[in-house]
């Protein structure tokens, strides 16, 4: 019997939505005036609602200008449960402005966080007091604050599993060196890009999800460009679409 791979634990903590959206601006220029206003003061109340997350006992939300033909305009939403997740949908198709809008596409996933670091394990384990710095932190990635930054860019990814190159074919040990080295490129962009990680496998039609956040997208793009050098990058790692805002 072949020999079985160890996953590393996993601790997950609140759904994420990523909603993509297009106007359709034919449609808009042709509503009459007073239905535009109606509209818009509709949706501009259900939005500050949301971003107020007067929906949930917890949460974040978030509404971006998409830049390039891929949407017009980007929610995101993080929300303790998967009920509302779907709330919010809902309430926003029931408002009038939605009728003048189409999703392009959209991303279904959770907060997470891995136990692939031995501190990281510590937490898993148990064996970490929960008001120390790392427990602190991996509460962070699990309920994190969407910052007040200028640019947002988003794609989903997987691990390729190839018949030369298997991500899921490594040792546990050989995936945490590598995922500790990835890491190693991200925190030298500390201050610059923050990002947000979430999974997906089973929620979605990629395994994660990758948020990134900045004053800069040249930023954004430097630490990418530095990370397709990244083995882990390099051999194990396959890229959907992205979008920027």
């Amino acid at each position: 019997m072949p020999d079985r791979r160890d996953p590393p634990p996993t601790d997950e903590g609140w759904y994420a939505l990523h909603d993509f959206r297009t106007i359709d601006w034919d449609a808009w220029r042709d509503a009459p005036e007073r239905q535009r206003q109606r509209a818009l003061g509709e949706v501009v109340d259900h939005l500050e609602a949301r971003l107020a997350v007067e929906d949930a006992d917890e949460g974040e939300s978030a509404l971006y200008s998409v830049l390039g033909h891929k949407a017009d305009l980007l929610l995101v939403h993080l929300r303790p449960s998967s009920a509302d997740i779907g709330a919010l949908e809902r309430q926003f198709e029931r408002t009038e402005f939605a009728a003048f809008t189409e999703r392009e596409t959209s991303f279904v996933s959770v907060t997470e966080a891995s136990g692939y670091s031995e501190r990281a394990r510590d937490y898993f384990e148990g064996d970490l007091d929960e008001n120390s710095g790392l427990a602190n932190y991996i509460q962070t990635r699990l309920k994190p604050t969407i910052p007040d930054a200028t640019h947002v860019c988003f794609y989903p990814m997987t691990k390729r599993r190839g018949e030369e190159h298997n991500w899921y074919g490594l040792s546990f040990e050989e995936r945490a060196e590598q995922m500790d080295a990835h890491g190693d490129i991200g925190r030298d962009y500390g201050g610059k890009v923050v990002q947000m990680i979430t999974g997906a496998i089973a929620l979605d039609d990629w395994e994660w999800g990758v948020t990134l956040w900045g004053e800069d997208l040249l930023d954004m793009k430097d630490l990418l460009y530095e990370m397709r050098f990244d083995p882990s990058t390099s051999r194990y790692a396959e890229f959907g679409q992205f979008c920027r805002g």
